[in-house]
């Protein structure tokens, strides 16, 4: 008999790997998402859709009830909604907290409860690391989140650790990248133009995570089993700043990059004025606080081990790889916009 997965926020770059690799791994797959989410990378026929509004619990709980298999539940369910940047900073809190607390104690109340919940937290999560030493975060690491999406993110998985009986399993990704990611997109496309633009003059440790890395890591934790468990998802070596410009610069066919250092303080300035007008307009900023506290940070280097250990994490897409695979989806992307602009002048 198919296993049964549904998975909270489908629509989105993570979600649309996460849905294929289910069903290349012979999961019966639904897929949650909003009215308005676009279901580009969700065009698969054998998926299906719930439509669920996250505001409206009486909504939500209706057509859980109606698309749910055989026995009345999932076995996985796989929480990836979350909102990383907002206009008003109160929809962290209502976005990545409440959202996931009111799908739990709906679970929790109607007899619900899956196999294993695996809720994608961040590393963000856990907030700066040791800056003097470098020394990797671990699990063991203290929570002390700096940004409001992080703390957003620690509330969620506290909020989990005092569900007795709720089989949680928590990931903690660094940067997650891969084709059609939007902002690792943007330092791509600088690149592209030979300009790289860096925070700061102190060493700066980057890692990252290719998505289908991340992905494959999500269905190895559910073959092992693992329960009640956190961990740090990131391939095991950190970057610079420049092996990641010429990574990407080879990826591009060897492209020369100047490589721009920005003084904190103007980037700093810079997020304040631009969050500042993303509220007035009620759209939210790339750039903002949040952001500045991320590149701020100098130390992301992870310790990984304990995903090793219990499931046997390895990353088959090591940096050199990964961004090869997105570069290559990004020039066909822009092939293709560049054929389509073409077409349509000359139709004209």
């Amino acid at each position: 008999m198919k296993k049964t997965l549904l998975i909270i926020g489908a629509g989105g770059f993570i979600g649309g790997f996460i849905a294929r690799a289910a069903l290349e791994r012979g999961y019966s797959t639904w897929v949650g998402v909003r009215q308005s989410t676009s279901r580009r990378w969700l065009n698969d026929p054998r998926l299906n859709f719930v439509v669920l509004d996250y505001d409206d619990p009486s909504q939500m709980l209706g057509a859980l009830r109606e698309a749910a298999p055989d026995g009345g539940r999932w076995d996985y369910i796989i929480w990836n909604l979350g909102a990383t940047k907002c206009a008003n900073f109160a929809d962290f809190n209502r976005i990545n907290f409440m959202y996931p607390r009111t799908f739990v104690d709906m679970l929790t109340a109607n007899d619900m409860v899956p196999h294993r919940f695996l809720y994608m937290s961040s590393l963000s999560a856990l907030g700066p690391a040791d800056e003097k030493t470098y020394e990797p975060i671990t699990s063991r690491t203290i929570p002390n989140p700096n940004t409001r999406y992080g703390l957003s993110k620690i509330k969620t998985e506290t909020y989990l650790e005092t569900k007795t009986g709720f089989p949680w399993i928590i990931f903690r990704p660094t940067g997650v990248y891969g084709p059609h990611e939007q902002d690792y997109l943007m330092m791509i496309k600088s690149i592209d133009s030979h300009w790289d633009f860096g925070v700061g003059y102190r060493r700066q440790l980057l890692t990252f995570i290719y998505v289908e890395d991340l992905v494959n890591a999500m269905f190895d934790a559910f073959d092992a089993d693992v329960v009640n468990k956190k961990y740090i998802i990131s391939e095991p070596r950190a970057y610079t700043q420049g092996e990641f410009r010429k990574i990407v610069a080879k990826a591009l066919g060897g492209k020369f990059v100047v490589p721009v250092k920005l003084p904190m303080w103007a980037v700093y300035a810079a997020s304040v004025v631009a969050e500042k007008w993303g509220v007035l307009k009620m759209k939210p900023s790339t750039l903002n606080r949040d952001k500045f506290k991320i590149m701020k940070q100098r130390n992301w280097n992870c310790d990984v081990s304990d995903a090793v250990r219990d499931f046997g994490f390895r990353c088959a897409y090591p940096l050199e790889r990964g961004v090869a695979e997105t570069v290559k989806a990004y020039l066909a992307e822009k092939e293709e916009l560049k054929a389509k602009k073409k077409a349509e002048k000359k139709a004209k």
